[in-house]
């Protein structure tokens, strides 16, 4: 176990890999956008614009437009909310995430107008905010929503410090960022298989789950 990472960080940063992982796959699967993170949208926004169809293209761009937003609003409100309020900044995040995710639901599944854009640009909305929020963890930086740019940049480092060791360490040194690292990963995967068979079976209402460990962690959180 690292040891400046608590029992709580280890339980955020699991539970949130999973919400992240359960959000984009359940997005994906509902409304074929990725509401998690930016590449994979760029991607199918790049596929739409050489097939010529410009109304997909705006899913994908919407959601990368909402997920910076969101990432740049919970870095700005982080020092004025310590400062003016005693209430922790991590459930407050979580507690919003919880109303966007549920919002978002209810607009896809009850037919609305324009209910794929509202899922969208809440799901996304609600994503960013979380990894706006929650970015480090055990001394180390950590994405909830995506994983391609955490995994490369610890494996680079993680390798430059192995090659610049005159004497390598032994075989049986255990680092346990690299633990971390896998279990992140591990409970995103297990998150996105679990969002795409919950909508698969529910349809948009199964989008639900992934406020179910929210709620548990904000009840955690929360100071008695």
């Amino acid at each position: 176990m690292l040891s400046n990472f608590s029992q709580t960080d280890m339980w955020l940063s699991l539970s949130l890999a999973f919400v992240g992982g359960y959000g984009d796959a359940a997005s994906f699967v509902l409304v074929k956008t990725f509401t998690g993170h930016i590449t994979g949208n760029l991607v199918l926004a790049a596929i739409a614009v050489a097939a010529h169809d410009w109304r997909a293209m705006l899913g994908p761009l919407s959601a990368v437009v909402t997920f910076l937003i969101a990432i740049f609003v919970s870095v700005l409100v982080v020092r004025p909310l310590k400062a003016w309020s005693s209430w922790p900044l991590l459930p407050a995040i979580m507690g919003i995430e919880i109303i966007l995710i549920v919002a978002a639901s209810l607009a896809l599944g009850s037919g609305v107008a324009h209910g794929v854009e509202i899922f969208v640009i809440f799901v996304s909305l609600a994503l960013g905010l979380q990894n706006g929020a929650f970015r480090h963890a055990g001394g180390i930086s950590v994405h909830t929503t995506y994983l391609t740019g955490m995994i490369t940049s610890l494996i680079s480092t993680e390798a430059e410090q192995y090659a610049s060791q005159v004497v390598p360490p032994p075989v049986s040194a255990h680092d346990p960022k690299i633990s971390l690292l896998c279990g992140i990963w591990i409970a995103f995967v297990l998150g996105a298989g679990t969002g795409a068979a919950m909508v698969l079976h529910f349809g948009a209402l199964g989008m639900l789950g992934a406020a179910v460990p929210l709620i548990l962690l904000v009840l955690r959180e929360v100071p008695s």
